[in-house]
């Protein structure tokens, strides 16, 4: 069958475009999943930071203020 190489080559070239569309949709999937985890650890070590930051000056309130219980 004389067309039926030209065929062949036109389907192959098909897959081939298919395939790398599929290769660059993965590919911005992996780069969309790792800006969000980074962007999480940025918050969680906010949050760790903000709570340190809470801790620290209310031990230094303590230390300031007097406890107000009463006991002299």
């Amino acid at each position: 069958m004389p067309g039926s190489s030209s065929v062949r080559a036109a389907v192959l070239a098909l897959a081939a475009a298919a395939t790398s569309g599929c290769a660059v949709v993965t590919v911005a999937g992996t780069a969309a999943s790792v800006a969000v985890t980074a962007g999480s650890l940025a918050v969680d070590a906010a949050v760790g930071v903000a709570k340190v930051t809470g801790s620290v000056a209310g031990m230094a309130v303590d230390a300031v203020l007097p406890s107000g219980d009463g006991s002299k």
